[in-house]
């Protein structure tokens, strides 16, 4: 898990992974925060989806990705390179990527 969507909660929309360099860096900036449970693991809330702009969002969120990744065990991140790709499928398959 690197990021967890929060629906019809009134504090923080979108919490995931910053990393240790980040998270001091990003909780200094209007409308992020320490995530509720999780800020000892270095993880941010967004307050709002405005907070960020589309193109940042998608890299942090791609930075959590593999920032947890990386912490796996290598008999997890084995099995989970065998598995067919998501993108491939979806491009296979003619449906669209989802989007950020």
């Amino acid at each position: 898990m690197f990021a967890v969507l929060t629906l019809g909660s009134p504090r923080g929309v979108l919490s995931f992974a910053a990393g240790p360099e980040r998270f001091a860096e990003l909780i200094e900036r209007e409308g992020i925060f320490p995530a509720p449970y999780l800020a000892r693991a270095h993880w941010i809330a967004l307050e709002r989806w405005d907070t960020l702009s589309a193109p940042e969002l998608r890299s942090l969120l791609s930075d959590a990705r593999s920032l947890v990744y990386a912490k796996l065990p290598a008999r997890t991140r084995a099995s989970l390179e065998s598995l067919p790709s998501r993108r491939k499928s979806a491009k296979n398959n003619g449906r669209p990527r989802p989007r950020l």
